[in-house]
Order: C-alpha cells, then sequence, then structure tokens
C-alpha cells in the first residue's frame, strides 16, 4: 500500500468542485460536489442521535436500496436539521436539481449539510449552488482539496488522505476528504466523510468493510462529548479499477480492508487534532489489556476527559485525573497495577509505576507535552489486547467558539 497525494478525486473516475453559494458565510466557497462518472455502489453509517438531520434521513435511505449514486452534494453553514417536512423535501429539490443538471438518477443522489440546526436551508441559493459545481467540476487533485476546503465550518484545516494499492494484478486507489471540529463524538462514526474508490466490490463487502472499521476510527474520537445530529460517513465505488469484484472473506478483501483504515483511521485524527479551539492531538492508547473492547472503553474515557484535556492544555503531567477517567469509564481493571507513560517528539517518560508515581522530571514531562501531538500509554498488565483513542486539548478558545456560533 502506498500513501497518496489527493482526496476524493484521486481514485479513477471521480471528480470534485466547490463553490460560493453564500448559504451563511460570505466570502468563501461552501458547497462541494463528489461526482463519478459511472454509478457507484455505496454504503454508509450514521449518527445514533435519535434527533437526525434531514440529509441523514435521505442518504441512509439511498444507501439501503439498490440504487447506485453518481453524486454528492454537500454544503456547509446551515445543518438542515430540526427542520421538519421542509427540511425533507429541500433534500427532495436538491437531488432533483443535481440529477437534471448533471443528467443522473435523483433517486441516487447523496446529501451532506453541516452547520447551525434548526435554520432552513436557502434552496434558491443552493440550487444556484449546484449549477456553479457542474460547471467547473473536475478530476484536478486540486479540486477535491476546494472540495475538502468548502465543506469546513470551525476546521482550521481541509483533510484529506488518499493510498494507492494493487488488488489482483489492478491499481486500486482509495481516497477521502472529512471536515470535523467541534460536536464530535461519534457513535457510528463523525461529522461529515465522503470516501471514494474505484475497486469492483460488493455492496455487501463494502459496507461490512466500512460498518467495521468506523467501530476503531471514527467511534474512537471525541472533542467534546456531543455527538452530532448530522455524523454520516459515505463510502462510494464505482469499479472503474477493472479488478474481479471483491467479495467477503477473501484475501482481496483483507487488502481493501487494509487501504480502507488507513484513509478512516487518518482522517479521524485530523479531525481530533483540529479540535476547536485545540493546540494538539491527544492521543490515549491502552495496552495489555484482557480484551479490545477492555481496552477501547479505558482509552475513550481518557479522551473525553475535560479535566485531563485541560491538563494537556497547560502541559500539566497531571496523571491522577488520567486514573481517574480510567476508573470511572465502567471497565474493571487493578489500578495498582497500571504503568503510565507520556511519549512525544519530544521523548517517552514513565510517569507512574503499579499505580504510583515514579520518581520523573517535572521540566521534562512539560517539554513532551508541549509537542502538537501527545501520547498517554496506560499498561494494565491483564493480557495482550490493545486499543487507542484519539481527542484534542481543552482551551478558552472552546468556548470562544461555542458561545456565539449562530452569531
Amino acid at each position: 500500500m502506498e500513501i497518496i497525494k489527493g482526496g476524493v478525486t484521486a481514485a479513477k473516475g471521480f471528480e470534485a468542485a466547490a463553490a460560493a453559494a453564500e448559504i451563511k458565510y460570505q466570502g468563501r466557497t461552501d458547497m462541494a460536489l463528489i461526482y463519478s462518472k459511472k454509478p457507484c455502489r455505496t454504503a454508509g453509517t450514521f449518527t445514533t442521535n435519535v434527533v437526525k438531520a434531514a440529509p441523514v434521513k435521505w442518504d441512509k435511505c439511498v444507501v439501503d436500496s439498490k440504487v447506485r449514486s453518481q453524486a454528492v452534494i454537500v454544503n456547509s453553514g446551515i445543518a438542515n436539521a430540526c427542520t421538519g417536512a421542509e427540511g425533507m423535501e429541500y433534500c427532495r429539490e436538491t437531488a432533483e436539481e443535481a440529477a437534471k443538471i448533471l443528467g443522473i438518477d435523483a433517486e441516487g443522489v447523496l446529501i451532506g449539510s453541516t452547520g447551525v440546526i434548526g435554520m432552513q436551508l436557502p434552496i434558491d441559493r443552493i440550487k444556484a449552488g449546484i449549477a456553479k459545481l457542474a460547471e467547473v467540476r473536475s478530476a484536478d487533485l486540486e479540486k477535491g482539496t476546494e472540495a475538502a476546503k468548502a465543506i469546513m465550518t470551525t476546521d482550521t484545516r481541509e483533510k484529506e488522505a488518499a493510498v494507492r494499492l494493487e488488488i489482483g494484478g489492478k491499481t486500486v486507489t482509495v481516497g477521502g476528504m472529512a471536515k470535523g471540529s467541534g460536536m464530535i463524538h461519534p457513535n457510528m462514526c463523525t461529522m461529515l466523510s465522503f470516501i471514494t474508490t474505484d475497486a469492483k466490490i460488493s455492496k455487501k463487502a463494502l459496507q461490512a468493510a466500512l460498518s467495521a472499521d468506523v467501530e476503531d476510527t471514527y467511534n474512537m474520537i471525541s472533542v467534546d462529548g456531543d455527538t452530532s445530529t448530522n455524523d454520516t460517513v459515505l463510502l462510494l465505488a464505482n469499479g472503474m479499477a477493472g479488478n474481479d469484484k471483491i467479495k467477503i472473506g477473501t484475501p482481496e478483501f483483507e487488502q481493501f480492508k487494509e487501504a480502507l483504515h488507513y484513509i478512516n483511521e487518518t482522517l479521524a485524527k485530523k479531525m481530533a487534532g483540529d479540535g476547536e479551539g485545540a493546540t494538539a492531538l491527544f492521543e490515549a492508547k491502552i495496552i495489555g489489556a484482557k480484551t479490545k473492547e477492555q481496552a477501547k472503553t479505558l482509552a475513550k474515557s481518557i479522551v473525553c476527559s475535560n479535566l485531563t484535556k485541560a491538563a494537556i492544555a497547560g502541559h500539566d503531567a497531571n496523571w491522577g485525573r488520567i486514573l481517574c477517567a480510567m476508573g470511572y469509564s465502567g471497565a474493571e481493571f487493578d489500578p495498582e497495577k497500571v504503568d503510565l507513560y507520556f511519549e512525544s517528539a519530544a521523548g517517552k517518560l514513565k510517569i507512574i509505576e503499579n499505580g504510583t508515581a515514579v520518581d520523573y522530571s517535572e521540566e521534562k514531562a512539560t517539554e513532551i507535552l508541549s509537542e502538537p501531538e501527545v501520547t498517554a500509554v496506560a499498561d494494565i498488565k491483564e493480557g495482550n489486547a490493545e486499543a487507542a483513542a484519539w481527542g484534542c486539548d481543552l482551551t478558552h478558545g472552546y468556548i470562544d467558539i461555542n458561545a456565539d456560533y449562530r452569531s
């Protein structure tokens, strides 16, 4: 597997575009298009929040059907959530407009929205934006990057990833883009993530690969503990690589899953590290666990702890907060067996051994915790299972962004 430059246009047959429709933002792009030259098999995972945005409901129907898709229309600024029948009607109008302009089936048009909850979309601007997107779409890598920028809300940078591998003697590419900075605490995926591949793969295998992988990637990140109304991951496969169809249980399926995992984990970590107001990506890794589930529960509890996140922001090796978060996670373990380390590009330092502090340098700990990527490793000495979760530090910037988000 080779890591390559690009995002949603890296795979054969996919085009993208960005446009400024002035849905909420001024002076920037706020609509994106992903288009495939050939109809795609689709897979998706969606928010478990009982309050689901109209595009989530729309996309779930598309993914659950046998209809193939050729386009995804995404807007930023307004989430089209809690908008009732009118919001669903706007999904239908968006799909029909895209179908008319692009010459494709409206039933297969996928839709994504992100932004303020409770506001109705300016549908005339959405329709005008679709026309702009259609005019400028292309397969250039730069168009994929432009699309990744257009779906940002409070994100500070675009998020893309792409890989290339050989399956059955054919070159297969998987690429993706995502957005997410706040209201991030997924219980299936994250804010918005769109993945494209030219692999030929059965719909059953495509959905199985995605559903399994979100558990170890998007579901293992948290910025603020809030599960969004709009969480969506969509995976589109157009089969243009020309490989034999990938099916569940084959070596080729395992190869594809490995590539998909890289894309999902990379995008998930980029979202965690770009949390609202964040200055650092914070990883919690549990090793020596009895089961993977035990390790995941402990790791996720650490990255969700506001006290721990604040300590990371202050570059303070306040290890008691980590042990405390592990203790209320619901997972059983012996705290008197735990070894804890902090590590980053500045080095690695043991902080506690068998549940009590060792004689470590506070200055060195501060140096390690001052890096833009910081990891806490907890060895609970009960087995060979392990898991990682990702979050970010908690700064005053988070409050600054969210105190007046609507205005």
